[in-house]
């Protein structure tokens, strides 16, 4: 049975132990979002600048709804400005979540526990993400109140039997996944806490941050920030 991404050591390390069956459910969904972002992409002729940059001739949002998902129009109310939009991004983002998702799936080959680094774990929190958004179309979720009206269903019927439909397989998988994506946002939220602590421990201390000389500005890097959620769209 799968346990809780959990923090450990430094730098930090996120564990988890999930069972054989269960790698390969995680594998297979994020194989299947691959190949769906793979698909129905711009294959016309490209001149070598576009094709570089990654300017495509589509500015239609795609037909599949799990995919328009994935690849939503960027200004709903104004076709012109989305259409545009789409055209010089819509195959970065693909390019993106297709690269995160591969380094996700190639992390399940190792051996039990899974242990991710910082940055796989951020792949795996984006990865999941954008499986769970493929799970919640085409089970029709578009609101809480459609998650509750699916759990009871794949709870139990009118006659006390667990739900056996396709929508409540299905859904059983969403929820784990949302489980297992819960606990790994847990696991890296708990390491910008333990920074914050840490920093307002230095501030406060005597020769610490308050009293330190400020950093030579000429020869500091900017950092990247981040953290958090960091994914594309809003989870279901």
């Amino acid at each position: 049975m799968a346990t809780a991404f959990m923090r450990q050591g430094r730098p930090a390390r996120f564990t988890a132990h999930l069972e054989p069956g269960e790698r390969s459910l995680i594998a297979s969904v994020f194989s299947d979002t691959i190949a769906l972002l793979g698909s129905g992409r711009d294959e016309g002729p490209q001149d070598e600048f576009s094709r570089i940059v990654g300017i495509s001739e589509n500015t239609a949002p795609p037909s599949d709804p799990a995919l328009a998902r994935l690849l939503p129009d960027a200004a709903p109310d104004d076709p012109e400005r989305a259409a545009e939009f789409r055209r010089y991004t819509e195959a970065g983002l693909r390019d993106a979540k297709i690269a995160r998702l591969k380094t996700a799936l190639l992390t399940l080959r190792r051996s039990d526990p899974l242990r991710l680094a910082e940055p796989e774990a951020q792949a795996w929190l984006a990865a999941l993400t954008d499986v769970r958004l493929v799970l919640a179309s085409r089970m029709g979720i578009e609101d809480e109140d459609d998650v509750r009206d699916l759990a009871e269903r794949a709870g139990r019927d009118r006659h006390g039997r667990r739900g056996e439909d396709s929508d409540s397989m299905i859904f059983a998988v969403y929820e784990f996944l949302t489980w297992l994506q819960e606990t790994l946002a847990e696991a890296l939220l708990e390491g910008l806490e333990d920074d914050t602590t840490a920093d307002d421990e230095d501030t406060h201390r005597p020769g610490g941050a308050a009293g330190a000389a400020g950093p030579d500005l000429g020869s500091a890097d900017a950092g990247d920030g981040g953290g958090g959620r960091g994914t594309d769209e809003e989870d279901i």
